[in-house]
């Protein structure tokens, strides 16, 4: 099975999501207890930052001995979000329990193995063997040394890497049949970006293209949090979460493989339930509070852009009153695009005395005038300070 990114200990515009993460991992053990899966891959990403609080690591924790226990072995690698030295401590233990981490430079071309012909032994038999390589993150001024690359970029490190794969792969194939399977976290050229991914490079210069990936049997991609096919042997397996509006029709799940003696066979999906809908409303804000079209997002996270053409009063509190897990609230005027906004300095310039100046840099910041209780107020607070100056 193919996962990735699982982003363990982020948040979702404030809201705390260990719940959601844990709720995913169940339904991770389960499928794969009742399924029968062999090997679990997580390609990077594993934690949300490179210093998890006890409860991430705790879950992690819980994450692994719930998937050994239900009879699979796990393959992970580290993503930029992690710290590999950090996600990897104790490695060399975990490979006892059947926790396989492969965060280090060094060790991206020594493979786990598994036999595809029924036996035990992996590493010195000569029957068909399935090799599984992990690509932990690269980051290029760090790792392009040694590498032996001149040019730090995901590229080049990236074509360093897999080379050293494939000489392994070529030593390997002499005297038995090996299918490889290879996990990587980068940026593919071809793959559809979501806005809670972060950025590998400035302007799109860290996408690696599909070609480095040539002759594996199948590579397992993270980094990107849609799950999508670049090639049949090419798939991002996404986030299991939405982490963010832009993933609201996203269908959230894994790719799920069969391998035998002869290879990578079917490649299925595989879906995860989502624990709480994703709303990403437009609308005038009467509209949206009296509309039955809406009903179905009164319990979902909603992201609600208001097209009045003055800013409503008390926008926030309102539309909570009907969509309670209002997260993300953004203002777009009808006809704002069109019609000529008058500078501050020009409503400065009309305004005959002080409050005339309170009410235009009201108006100015959120975009409708002041009511007679603001006004008032303004005048009131202006009436303060006049009085204080003449006791001065």
């Amino acid at each position: 099975m193919h996962t990735s990114d699982w982003h363990l200990g982020r948040s979702f515009h404030g809201v705390g999501m260990l719940d959601a993460q844990r709720a995913f991992i169940d339904q991770l053990v389960t499928f794969v207890r009742d399924e029968a899966v062999d090997v679990v891959l997580i390609a990077g990403d594993v934690y949300d930052r490179a210093l998890p609080g006890v409860d991430v690591v705790r879950l992690l924790d819980d994450a692994l001995v719930g998937l050994t226990g239900a009879g699979a072995k796990v393959v992970l690698t580290s993503g930029n979000h992690d710290s590999a030295i950090r996600l990897g401590f104790a490695s060399r233990l975990l490979e006892r329990g059947g926790v396989h981490l492969r965060t280090r430079l060094a060790e991206l071309d020594q493979p786990v193995l598994f036999p595809l012909d029924g036996g035990t032994d992996a590493d010195g038999g000569t029957g068909p063997v399935l090799a599984i390589y992990g690509i932990p993150w690269l980051e290029p001024r760090l790792v392009a040394a040694q590498l032996g690359v001149d040019t730090a970029s995901h590229f080049e490190v990236t074509r360093a890497a897999t080379a050293r794969i494939r000489a392994d792969l070529a030593a390997r194939s002499g005297t038995r049949t090996v299918h490889s399977v290879v996990l990587a976290h980068t940026f593919a050229s071809g793959g559809i970006s979501s806005d809670s991914e972060r950025d590998l490079s400035i302007g799109g210069v860290g996408a690696v293209p599909l070609d480095l990936f040539d002759g594996f049997g199948y590579t397992a991609l993270g980094h990107l949090h849609g799950r999508q096919e670049l090639s049949p042997s090419v798939r991002y397996s996404g986030s299991p979460l939405a982490y963010s509006f832009s993933e609201a029709q996203h269908r959230k799940g894994s790719w799920l493989l069969d391998v035998d003696a002869g290879g990578i066979g079917e490649v299925r999906e595989v879906l995860w339930e989502a624990p709480r809908a994703l709303a990403v409303l437009r609308g005038k804000l009467e509209d949206l509070l009296s509309a039955g079209d809406f009903a179905w997002a009164e319990a979902a996270y909603c992201q609600i852009t208001l097209t009045d053409a003055q800013r409503p009063a008390q926008a926030m509190e309102r539309l909570r009153s009907r969509f309670p897990d209002t997260l993300v609230l953004g203002f777009d005027p009808e006809g704002a695009g069109t019609t000529a906004k008058t500078s501050y300095s020009s409503k400065l310039a009309g305004a005959v005395d002080d409050l005339s100046i309170c009410c235009g840099f009201l108006e100015h910041v959120r975009g409708r005038e002041a009511d007679d209780r603001e006004a008032a107020a303004l005048a009131e607070a202006l009436e303060s300070v006049r009085l204080e100056g003449i006791s001065l």
